[in-house]
């Protein structure tokens, strides 16, 4: 599957801080232990429906990390993956009369668009769950050869208790888990189950669903394998980051874990599980579920200059819960503004503080909101004194640009 372009990216004089985030495993902000080349996996969209400001929250926070990393002069090798056939997508497809594979292509373009936009950088491998089939069934046959699976009326089930830190990414206790699982896509009562909280590896086929032929016999993958083989196949193991929202802490990143755990024997699968925080709308966690979403496609439409939406999501620190206002985008109109202004001046007060600020601020669990407070002070300085330093505005230029993704 391809990804979107790429967006040139300025480079700054010196080099920008080791990062430090918060991993959800340990609780701790600590920093991330990327070498020369830094590795990160980040859970893409289920294409079945447009990119809400949910999603674009999310993909905005992997792209302060990219961008951080590479300043730091870090090799960024990046992998997201496309659940484009899963039933949240079957379902609409039946509830629309329309083709499945068509919801996926067209929403899945209309996802790179927004990418693009918004200025995200691509991921170096874009991988559908379709095409990486092959990959699936192969680590499913190394599970089933360890033992680690077992059928279910055809279907294969790994077993989340083969890994004996199940349980270590959440922090969950059983009682959580189980209410989780079933609310997010697990099916604890299941019969015939070993555990309520067996995940599906492979479906076999059901009457009037996609299907592959493969030699655990015609079906598709189940949801959590999807990633883990994908992950394990490009970036290997173990992972600098392991990302996506919220709500992918559990089931999805700690049955991933555990897969990967079991099939390779090492541990841990990720040095850092790191989560972006909801995004709501009128009291509501913002889903498609729900039917409560702003889309980016529909802001652009209705002429929303993509930088003032990136700024209006990156005014919210990453691991906060919050509620999208109309608000959010007068501030983010009225910052843009303030910073093209300062930035046209002919000299500014010397920028070296700010880009040192800005490396700092984001370097620090990505403090996006204190980084564009320190760029809202320069272009104050520059509003109410002036400055010296004809070089100051284009250097800032490019620290927005380079570090926030911003063009001015």
């Amino acid at each position: 599957m391809e990804s979107w372009r790429a967006v040139d990216v300025p480079s700054l004089p010196g080099a920008g801080q080791p990062l430090r985030l918060h991993d959800t495993a340990t609780g701790e902000v600590r920093p991330v232990a990327a070498g020369r080349d830094a590795r990160m996996y980040v859970c893409g969209i289920t294409p079945y429906d447009a990119t809400h400001l949910g999603h674009a929250a999310t993909y905005l926070t992997f792209d302060l990390v990219n961008r951080v990393w590479r300043d730091a002069g870090h090799r960024v090798h990046y992998v997201q993956n496309v659940t484009d056939v899963d039933d949240p997508l079957l379902e609409r497809a039946v509830a629309t009369g329309q083709d499945w594979r068509e919801i996926a292509a067209r929403e899945t373009e209309l996802f790179r668009a927004d990418m693009t936009a918004l200025r995200v950088l691509p991921p170096e491998h874009y991988v559908g769950a379709v095409e990486a089939i092959p990959l699936v069934v192969e680590l499913i046959e190394r599970l089933k050869a360890a033992g680690n699976a077992y059928e279910v009326a055809g279907d294969l089930y790994f077993p989340v208790h083969a890994d004996p830190r199940f349980g270590a990414v959440s922090g969950l206790d059983r009682d959580q888990m189980l209410a989780l699982f079933a609310e997010r896509g697990g099916d604890p009562d299941r019969p015939g189950k070993k555990d309520p909280l067996d995940c599906l590896l492979w479906q076999t086929a059901r009457p009037d669903e996609p299907a592959w032929d493969s030699s655990l016999g015609h079906g598709r993958p189940g949801w959590h394998i999807e990633c883990t083989a994908i992950a394990l196949h490009h970036l290997g193991g173990p992972l600098d980051v392991q990302g996506g929202g919220r709500d992918l802490v559990f089931p999805h990143h700690e049955m991933g874990a555990a897969q990967a755990h079991v099939v390779t024997g090492e541990w841990p699968y990720a040095r850092h599980y790191v989560h972006a925080g909801l995004v709501g709308l009128d009291g509501e966690k913002m889903s498609k579920s729900r039917g409560n979403l702003v889309f980016v496609s529909r802001l652009r439409e209705q002429g929303e200059e993509p930088g003032a939406v990136r700024l209006a999501l990156l005014a919210h620190h990453y691991r906060a819960d919050w509620e999208w206002t109309g608000a959010d985008l007068d501030t983010a109109r009225r910052r843009l503004a303030a910073w093209r202004s300062a930035v046209a001046a002919p000299a500014g007060p010397d920028a070296g503080p700010l880009l040192a600020a800005v490396r700092e601020r984001l370097a620090d669990d990505l403090d996006a909101p204190g980084a564009l407070r320190a760029v809202d002070r320069w272009a104050e300085e520059v509003r109410l004194r002036g400055g010296r330093d004809d070089r100051a505005p284009a250097l800032v230029r490019a620290t927005v640009d380079a570090l926030l993704g911003v063009p001015l």
